[in-house]
């Protein structure tokens, strides 16, 4: 190399190490650098006497898969993050590896738009102008306003609203009626319940009617099928880090071979490349389709009729329940000998699904024709009007063809997951039995005691007797975000007279937090102490213990503190009950025991701690949804009230004659098809 030197007075070489050396300062000083360049780096840190430590923490944000972080401290500042280096990284043992939204948690935490203190609104709602408060009047206001509304309207006009923006911890969990702000709730008479989720309304409702339950065999037992029909699941964008589903897909069907046909109205990344076939099908049509597929099944006798005879209920007239006319069942559904009058031909399916009828008569064979086939769905075909009736259908291809209950077949549903065991903070009973569907709160501040069981879903009672007056949103962006129709939302929640406060306790001035009375910053997950599983995984379980990667900026503050004095203002009783005079270190460790009580393999709590993340294979090998009932359903039945696979729901038949519904709604027994209306 030439020691020539430049007109500016420096050699190459010079040049070039200067160049070498800024770039290993540079990562010293937390920028990304390449693998090449880490093990000079860290030798670097070690000569200048680094005092950098490593704090296991995780991503919980919901995509639901949980990953394990470790997170590189030094001077009380995270300088960069990694992920799960612990085993040998084989499958069954393998990496948790969290993805790049994981691995980007130090510019959130160190985001210049964090909430830093606690604030209260001086324009109108939406508008987003904040003063900052402090403290005590923050959580003095706060505890006014709770004690008023509950004095005047009783605790029926309290409503935590749906959020997800924190998943699966012990005290840092944000799903509303697991929440520690349910539990407060609870310690002080109650609040509005309410069921269902923005992602999953429709199928978490329907598959009991069916199954009694929403149980999937695991991604893993792919490796134990010869067909792989995926409905509108694409894990690969939804839950694509390596705690997820995508890793187990293509790890199992490396194993299996299994060919994988992709049902999707777009060309998603889990197909990409990876897919056998892409079959692209018109929105809001899937349940068109399975008729369509039925009608080959049964005409080409490639049904399992003695699983529909033994296992199921209202497949053909043997096993309809007494009482439904003759033609009620299923198979005359599909032949046209019920009450429409339409035989579901692929004909028919492919002018509502525009798949060609040749395509659909093949894909019908494949499916008769393999088994055992994993059939599932994700959660893009229910969300439409009527999706429950989508949902029911697409169990019925498992069902026809008797993959239920075995190895490398699955349910119809998504996917399950082995997890190891979980104690959580208990939440308390709720007082308050009324519950409204979590897509109606609005309708609620606006007309709750309007609002009936039979024509809005209440259920506790025949209607509301007050709206929403008080609204917790913790951890969440549903109040303008995710909720539909946001002008009618404005309008609804910039009349102070109807929602008369609003308490918004996050980490950002999100879109929802504009809208709040009292805005409060909440630390991150990474800022303090819990104990996480996974989900959306696969057949090995994991627990994550997080700890707080620095100290607590500004004036942020843990929901447990938050809500700890919040308590107190609400009375001794209250606090007592709500702390059990406990912090939440030692709630952390109370619930761990009974966690090791049950489970004596998991490690103690200190070795958790100091491990950061334990993992452990299903012990079963797979999970099967009904594998138990399929070996015996006269010891082991379904959660149905005829203890079988119900075909026919008479459940169903009920609600459809008892309900008010609007005139494009559907509600019926059969598992039929109907257009949609929206989506």
């Amino acid at each position: 190399m030439s020691n020539q030197e430049s007109p500016g007075g420096v050699s190459r070489r010079a040049l070039l190490k200067s160049t070498a050396l800024g770039s290993l300062a540079l990562a010293a000083g937390g920028l990304t650098l390449p693998f090449t360049l880490r093990r000079a780096a860290a030798a670097v840190q070690q000569a200048t006497g680094d005092t950098t430590r490593i704090v296991w923490g995780a991503c919980s944000v919901n995509c639901g898969s949980r990953c394990a972080l470790r997170l590189h401290v030094r001077d009380d500042e995270v300088i960069y993050v990694e992920t799960d280096n612990t085993g040998d990284d084989r499958y069954g043992d393998h990496q948790v590896r969290a993805c790049l939204r994981g691995r980007s948690i130090r510019r959130r935490i160190n985001h210049p738009d964090r909430l830093n203190y606690p604030m209260k609104r001086v324009g109108k709602r939406g508008e987003g102008k904040f003063v900052r408060i402090s403290w005590q009047e923050a959580l003095d206001t706060l505890a006014d306003r709770l004690k008023s509304v509950v004095a005047q309207y009783g605790n029926e006009a309290v409503y935590i609203n749906y959020s997800s923006g924190i998943v699966g911890g012990n005290i840092t969990r944000s799903s509303p009626s697991a929440s520690p702000v349910a539990r407060l709730m609870n310690c002080y008479g109650g609040s509005l319940n309410q069921y269902g989720t923005y992602s999953t309304a429709q199928i978490a409702c329907a598959m009991p009617y069916t199954y009694g339950s929403n149980d999937g065999n695991s991604t893993s037992d792919i490796e134990n099928s010869k067909l792989v029909v995926m409905f509108g699941n694409n894990p690969a964008e939804t839950r694509m880090s390596g705690g997820g589903i995508t890793w187990y897909l293509e790890q199992a069907r490396e194993r299996s071979n299994a060919r994988m046909i992709v049902i999707d109205p777009r060309y998603t990344d889990t197909a990409a490349g990876r897919e056998d076939e892409w079959i692209p099908i018109r929105p809001g049509t899937d349940a068109a389709l399975v008729a369509g597929i039925a009608w080959v099944l049964i005409n080409e006798d490639l049904v399992d009729q003695p699983f529909l005879d033994k296992y199921c209920v209202g497949y053909d007239e043997k096993t309809l329940p007494a009482g439904v006319p003759a033609n009620g069942h299923y198979k005359a559904y599909i032949l046209g000998e019920g009450d429409d009058g339409i035989a579901k031909t692929p004909q028919w399916a492919s002018r509502i699904t525009g798949i060609p009828t040749d395509r659909i008569i093949k894909l019908a064979r494949e499916i008769g024709m393999s088994k055992p086939a994993y059939i599932c769905q994700g959660w893009g075909p229910q969300r439409q009007a009527n999706g429950e009736l989508t949902a029911r259908a697409i169990a019925m291809l498992p069902i026809l063809t008797g993959n239920v209950g075995i190895n490398g077949g699955n349910s119809g549903a998504r996917e399950s997951t082995y997890t190891i065991t979980i104690e959580r903070l208990p939440v308390l009973e709720n007082p308050v039995k009324t519950a409204i569907s979590c897509f109606t709160w609005t309708d609620a501040i606006a007309r709750g005691p309007e609002m009936t069981a039979s024509r809005d879903g209440v259920r506790g009672k025949e209607k509301l007797d007050v709206p929403i007056k008080f609204l917790w949103n913790y951890a969440g962006n549903t109040i303008i975000n995710q909720h539909s129709d946001i002008n009618k939302t404005h309008e609804i929640l910039q009349d102070e007279s109807k929602c008369e406060t609003i308490v918004v306790i996050d980490n950002f001035m999100t879109s929802s937090a504009k809208y709040a009375d009292l805005l409060l910053p909440d630390l991150m997950t990474v800022e303090q102490e819990d104990i996480i599983p996974n989900d959306y995984a696969g057949n090995m379980g994991y627990l994550i213990f997080i700890q707080p990667a620095t100290s607590a900026k500004f004036e942020r503050k843990p929901i447990y503190w938050i809500l700890s004095e919040v308590a107190k203002r609400l009375g001794d009783d209250v606090h007592q009950r709500f702390t059990e005079g406990r912090t939440q270190e030692q709630w952390l460790q109370y619930l761990y025991a009974k966690m090791m009580a049950k489970d004596p393999a998991l490690p103690a709590y200190e070795d958790l701690k100091r491990m950061g993340i334990y993992k452990r294979k299903d012990p079963n090998g797979h999970f099967v949804a009904y594998r138990d009932f399929r070996r015996d359903p006269e010891a082991h039945p379904l959660k149905t009230p005829s203890g079988k696979i119900e075909i026919y729901s008479s459940r169903l038949a009920e609600i459809a004659a008892r309900w008010q519904l609007e005139k494009d709604e559907v509600i019926s027994p059969l598992p039929v098809y109907a257009s949609t209306f929206e989506g």
